[in-house]
């Protein structure tokens, strides 16, 4: 059910405006993904679902991969998973993520954020070429 975000005190128009939480989980990967040592959002076996799912119903799932929100009528609390780059401290890129998505869903949204788990599911290591 979308949250309905009061409008603040001195607007002029009446009305209530609502916020699905597919629109706050987009917000909240983006912020995710734009972090460094994000490879990518989701583990491995979602993501490979997902892209089944995609393709069956023509939905577009990735955008919101690894995701999950609960919404109120002021508040937000997000789930992501992720898979972090090797060579990144895990500790720290968890830190990162959440303050990123607390600062987009709040500033964004307008929603308080209530908390961020954040779970590594996997670390990504690039394949080494060898050079002939």
């Amino acid at each position: 059910m979308p949250a309905a975000v009061p409008a603040p005190s001195g607007a002029e128009a009446g009305g209530r405006t609502a916020i699905s939480e597919q629109a706050v989980a987009k917000v909240a990967a983006i912020a995710a993904r734009a972090v460094p040592g994000v490879h990518t959002l989701g583990s491995g076996g979602g993501r490979t679902l997902g892209a089944v799912r995609d393709a069956v119903a023509g939905s577009d799932s990735s955008a919101t991969a690894g995701v999950n929100v609960e919404v109120g009528e002021t508040e937000a609390a997000v789930d992501i998973t992720l898979v972090a780059e090797y060579g990144t401290p895990l500790t720290g890129i968890a830190d990162n993520v959440r303050q990123a998505v607390y600062t987009a869903v709040e500033d964004l949204v307008g929603l308080n954020v209530v908390e961020v788990n954040v779970s590594i599911a996997d670390v990504h290591i690039p394949e080494v070429r060898q050079e002939l």
